[in-house]
């Protein structure tokens, strides 16, 4: 095989791995993979490869998802309010983009939220804000590894069913 400055370079396969010896000496570098082949048949025999790194997950997300979930509860009619002074700052650059109706403190191993909702009007609000807190708890868990510290609810409003067809208006 041929590179780029016309020097050689030759390849050997290994079951899906290939080593390679380049050697650029007009440029200044020198790749030498060949040195790396001790590490790449421990790597082979190896039944799992261990890859260390940290993940950080956005507030962005973690509102996202538990907007998500906060919607999917049966008595929730909507999540947050919509803010007109809102949407100008974040447009303009004032303020962060956030997931609408969720506010979130979250740390390497919990978070602690916020949320805001409506509900409609036939629904116990104590019964439908625990299961809003239990499903968003979940979620975090199962989606982003965090503990929920805090689930603090504020319903801002209630939506009635429109009238029915049969009633006297």
């Amino acid at each position: 095989m041929v590179v780029p400055n016309g020097k050689r370079q030759s390849s050997e396969d290994r079951g899906g791995l290939v080593a390679l010896q380049v050697d650029k000496t007009t440029s200044g570098i020198s790749i030498k993979e060949l040195e790396m082949l001790p590490r790449l048949e421990e790597i082979e025999q190896l039944d799992t490869l261990i890859v260390r790194g940290t993940t950080n997950i956005s507030e962005e997300v973690i509102g996202a998802i538990a907007n998500q979930a906060a919607s999917e509860v049966e008595g929730v009619a909507k999540v947050g309010t919509s803010s007109l002074k809102r949407v100008l700052a974040e447009r303009i650059g004032n303020a962060k983009p956030k997931a609408r109706g969720v506010d979130v403190e979250a740390g390497r191993k919990e978070a602690i939220l916020d949320i805001s909702v409506r509900l409609f009007y036939s629904y116990s609000v104590p019964q439908t804000v625990i299961h809003i807190r239990r499903i968003v708890a979940d979620r975090l868990l199962k989606y982003c590894g965090l503990v929920a510290k805090e689930v603090n609810i504020k319903v801002v409003g209630l939506e009635f069913p429109e009238r029915l067809s049969g009633r006297v208006q």
